[in-house]
């Protein structure tokens, strides 16, 4: 008897005997994304990298989450209540919530965590400043007793990065970097499999219990359809399109701009923007090494900066489609966008007025290290044009280009640029963060305690505080247009124009959560 004929045989004896066939293993569900960067640090307090906060998002969850109107909802809380005279925040945790590692989220998990993120964190410094303590109640009720009222404690744990993580974890200096991701968000990140500059693999956590509702922005139900999410690290543009062309992956955060046209028409692909705020494109400086620790010769340097040069050269011709100029210190949208002191960057563009601003402030041609990441397309525009740009004013600029990571890790170096420090790079930031004085690292003027650049500016400061203390929005918006007048006086950074990038994916790939950065709940594969 022939093979064929034995196993149809057998097959129809089986079917007719009422045995159940062997039945194949479901295959898991997996999607395949190329992230902007690759994932240098599995830490989203110690860094605000894009990356490290994407990675944030999927292993670990928030007390509370804001929706596409950024206002605030509970997350992990289940129900609070605020004393009468608004001192005291009772957070009690809803039911069903569990660390990766089997073991029940707890108040003490909960008191670490926000802890360490209010050491970095704008937002969260300013909570710790006015905080009396933080005590347990019980395992899954903790009380925040303040100094005075704060009615955007919802918001401020709710808008970034206020990840949930053990105690044990949170227990790390928020200064040094954690080597644990152990989290209770709806991914496992998997650190066997983990290969740095390569891929970066996450599971379906089984165990978690999305809430109620859909989702929108960082809130609501955070289901996961897929089994399995690969990240791959394609630095190359060409090939991380080429690759999504092919169906070898499933979703492309930031195709270059030059490539969108071609996208659109490509079989089976969908082009969207699904960040409502875009982001702001920025000069950053070493406030703390010469010669940018001299107000003078930056003040010289916004005489110089054209944002229509910089949108236009990132975004070539979707510049008029995506970009957004002029911008200032606060993102476009935003309800404390203001024209205060813009001229300084509207006004007539005057290169040697900037020169000779900056031989007259005693500019002695110290070096400038020029930081340059490699596998960013958009930052690696941005800084060649500010390395022409530093070259027609006359500093003595070195260009030096590397990787992100590489990056990431040096702009942490308080030393001179000589002994492997660093004077400027080029970075953008997602436009929820700097939308308001509260969030915006990079508009800080506290120092070491801030954002890499590290400006001190007590005025900032103290209109900052000012801010969290508005009665409402008119006077809130009163006080941002004196930051921004400060800020074009002072310096903290430059802006160079505002833009959204859209993401590319697979035309089957839908359902993707419009936010500051890709989530990786509520996507789907039809």
């Amino acid at each position: 008897m022939k093979r064929r004929s034995f196993l149809q045989g057998s097959a129809a004896v089986a079917a007719a005997s009422g045995l159940a066939r062997p039945a194949l293993a479901a295959q898991p569900s997996v999607l395949k994304y190329v992230p902007q960067a690759n994932l240098s640090s599995i830490d989203p307090i110690w860094t605000t990298a894009t990356v490290a906060w994407m990675h944030g998002s999927m292993v670990y969850d928030t007390l509370y989450g804001i929706d596409e109107k950024l206002l605030p909802h509970k997350q992990m809380v289940g129900s609070d209540q605020v004393s009468a005279d608004r001192r005291t925040w009772t957070l009690k945790l809803r039911d069903g919530l569990f660390f990766h590692d089997g073991e029940p989220v707890r108040s003490a998990d909960c008191i670490a965590s926000i802890e360490r993120w209010g050491k970095r964190d704008g937002f969260g410094q300013y909570l710790m400043g006015i905080t009396n303590e933080m005590k347990v109640v019980d395992d899954k009720t903790f009380s925040i007793h303040l100094k005075k009222p704060f009615a955007l404690l919802p918001y401020a744990l709710g808008y970034g990065n206020a990840f949930i993580m053990p105690e044990r974890v949170a227990k790390t200096d928020a200064f040094k970097q954690i080597t644990d991701a152990t989290g209770s968000g709806p991914f496992v990140f998997q650190p066997k499999e983990f290969v740095s500059g390569s891929q970066v693999i996450y599971t379906k956590f089984d165990k978690y219990v999305p809430r109620s509702g859909a989702a929108s922005y960082f809130s609501g139900g955070k289901v996961a359809h897929f089994d399995r999410v690969e990240w791959k690290i394609l630095p190359d543009p060409a090939t991380a399109a080429a690759a999504l062309q092919s169906g070898e992956v499933d979703w492309y955060e930031n195709p270059i701009f030059d490539m969108l046209p071609s996208l659109e028409k490509a079989k089976d692909i969908k082009v969207e923007a699904i960040d409502p705020l875009g982001a702001l494109g920025i000069i950053a400086f070493n406030h703390e090494q010469p010669p940018f620790n001299d107000h003078r010769i930056l003040r010289a340097l916004l005489h110089a900066v054209d944002q229509k040069e910089y949108v236009e050269a990132v975004l070539g011709g979707q510049a008029k489609a995506f970009g957004k100029y002029p911008a200032g210190y606060f993102t476009l949208g935003s309800p404390y966008a203001n024209q205060t002191g813009m001229a300084a960057l509207t006004g007539p563009r005057n290169l040697e007025l900037a020169k000779k601003m900056i031989q007259e402030a005693g500019y002695k041609g110290e070096p400038v290290v020029l930081m340059s990441p490699s596998d960013q397309p958009q930052l690696q525009i941005m800084a060649q044009v500010t390395l022409d740009l530093f070259k027609k004013v006359g500093l003595n600029v070195q260009y030096q280009s590397m990787d992100w990571g590489t990056l990431v890790t040096r702009r942490a170096e308080h030393k001179p640029s000589a002994q492997g420090g660093w004077n400027s790079f080029c970075t953008t930031w997602g436009g929820l963060s700097v939308a308001n004085p509260g969030s915006s690292y990079p508009l800080r003027g506290n120092g070491k305690g801030g954002w890499f650049g590290w400006p001190v500016n007590p005025d900032i400061e103290a209109l900052r505080s000012q801010w969290f203390d508005a009665p409402d929005l008119a006077a809130q918006q009163k006080i941002c247009d004196q930051i921004q007048a400060d800020a074009f006086k002072e310096v903290p950074f430059i802006p160079v124009g505002q833009w959204v990038t859209p993401t590319a994916h697979r035309s089957n790939i839908v359902d993707l959560v419009k936010s500051g950065y890709s989530v990786f709940w509520n996507v789907r594969r039809v």
